[in-house]
């Protein structure tokens, strides 16, 4: 077996289920679950319609670079949704449809890594732990960026030394940021990008939940978007990572897309042929359908919002909790260590939660996912009220 299997820690999820074995929460209690992002608002009638009209398609092998139609829809929508510089997307070479991004953001590292040159990977410390586990199959050293609360969770890159720069041949971002729904600005990317030119490394922006924001007016700055203001027209070493998941609730379908650096997407391409992941005809017609409609995305973030204002307004007196700019996580403090919270939790209020702390890394003894929370908003409003009014119950018996 590979070596580096053995270096791939627990899944939060397994460090989860391990934490609540053996506790029977009240039966007199419905379970609610806020503990996996997973969009519980339905998937749009668009979609499923468009992925039956098409299962005919099931007889014939799909391609990896996907049909034409699709990249040329994901580039129509880029150029749509990042409006105020000319974002002109080829979609012969800058567009790659992926099989969800989980996996995109994984294999990535795989085709871009260099083993032999003692590789840094840098990525934010709470994050998604698909980041850690591809910078370690790919033979490189994971290095995590602290987000906290006094740089507005943000990773102070003004900190890190050249020497590790130098070294560093991927960063990865998220923003809006998993789990504290913080957005990077333009002048913050803006910055990453000439770093990337001047110490030779990629970045590669997780953007999942960049329709899921709670100003209408204000939707979160891309990093295509931020090249291409600064000039930089053919995003050299810069790639995004989206999906269907998040922004249409079809976690099931398992469609995103990569998009950016010409050249990074054919040598992504290149690995990918090899990986054998193309993605479904159907899939790429229900994928075309929904990245064509916004008036489901936009009832999408209606529905957020209201479960972020009604939620925020019952814990605010118990909590010191802050409402994110995007993303349907809240990522709260709370009064005893978050472990113990969140399986007393479970064990008094049959609400589920996940520990900060299993999102995140301990280093130089410090860790910044420690004594939070993630709560995704994604039941039905009346769940998510009915969670937080439990919640303030169990906080104010502690």
């Amino acid at each position: 077996m590979n070596p580096d299997l053995g270096r791939l820690q627990a899944y939060p999820f397994e460090k989860l289920a391990t934490l609540k074995q053996g506790i029977e929460p009240p039966r007199n209690l419905d379970p609610i679950g806020l503990q996996i992002g997973e969009p519980k608002h339905p998937t749009p009638s668009l979609i499923s319609d468009a992925l039956i009209a098409h299962l005919h398609r099931l007889s014939s092998y799909p391609t990896t670079r996907g049909t034409a139609e699709l990249r040329e829809t994901i580039a129509g929508w880029l150029k749509r949704r990042f409006q105020g510089v000319d974002l002109s997307i080829d979609p012969e070479r800058q567009v790659l449809p992926v099989n969800g991004t989980r996996e995109a953001l994984f294999a990535f590292a795989q085709a871009v890594v260099d083993r032999s040159r003692d590789p840094l990977v840098l990525m934010p410390n709470p994050c998604y732990q698909i980041y850690e586990g591809a910078a370690l199959l790919a033979g490189a050293e994971p290095r995590y960026l602290a987000c906290e609360a006094a740089n507005g969770f943000i990773p102070d890159f003004e900190a890190i030394d050249s020497a590790t720069w130098d070294r560093c041949q991927l960063l990865y971002v998220c923003s809006p940021g998993n789990p504290t729904g913080a957005v990077f600005d333009r002048n913050t990317l803006t910055r990453l990008i000439e770093l990337a030119h001047r110490h030779d490394f990629v970045i590669a922006s997780d953007e999942c939940y960049g329709d899921i924001y709670l100003d209408e007016s204000a939707p979160p700055t891309g990093l295509l978007q931020a090249a291409a203001a600064m000039g930089n027209d053919s995003f050299s070493r810069c790639i995004i990572f989206n999906s269907l998941s998040k922004r249409s609730n079809a976690p099931g379908l398992r469609s995103g897309f990569v998009a950016g650096d010409a050249a990074l997407v054919q040598g992504f391409l290149s690995y990918r042929t090899y990986h054998g992941c193309a993605m479904s005809l159907p899939v790429q017609s229900a994928s075309v359908a929904a990245w064509s409609d916004e008036a489901h995305v936009v009832e999408n973030r209606r529905l957020y919002r209201e479960k972020i204002t009604a939620v925020t307004k019952i814990l605010s007196e118990v909590m010191s909790l802050t409402p994110p700019e995007a993303s349907f996580f809240l990522w709260p403090q709370t009064p005893i260590p978050d472990t113990e919270f969140a399986r007393r939790l479970f064990a008094e209020e049959n609400v589920t939660v996940l520990p900060g702390s299993f999102l995140s890394r301990r280093v130089d003894d410090r860790d910044p996912g420690e004594n939070r929370i993630r709560m995704a908003l994604v039941p039905e409003l009346d769940e998510c009220v009915d969670a937080a009014r439990r919640i303030r119950g169990f906080i104010e018996r502690l």
